[in-house]
């Protein structure tokens, strides 16, 4: 996993890394990269997503906050796959 977060980094002129909680799912590692393109990665805990982080050395937060957000760059598969969850399209689970 930190292979991955790496080679996001190093796509994408660096990256910055902000953890989501999944419950019993695990943990998602959120990552955007400097020119505001972004992905994401689940570990099974989030021992297991700190340590992937810092193995990489990947900056990360607990907080997705408004100046992180404002830099992510989403497009239109992002809006056709979000606009198909919300209507119950081709792009809902």
């Amino acid at each position: 996993m930190a292979k991955q977060i790496t080679a996001f980094g190093s796509r994408h002129g660096g990256a910055q890394g902000r953890l989501a909680h999944l419950g019993r799912l695990g943990t998602r590692i959120v990552l955007v990269g400097e020119d505001g393109r972004w992905g994401d990665l689940v570990a099974p805990s989030d021992a297991i997503a700190r340590a992937a982080a810092e193995q990489a050395g990947l900056p990360v937060e607990d907080t997705f906050d408004g100046e992180l957000a404002a830099r992510v760059s989403t497009g239109p598969y992002e809006w056709k796959r979000m606009a198909g969850i919300q209507l119950g399209g081709r792009g809902a689970a």
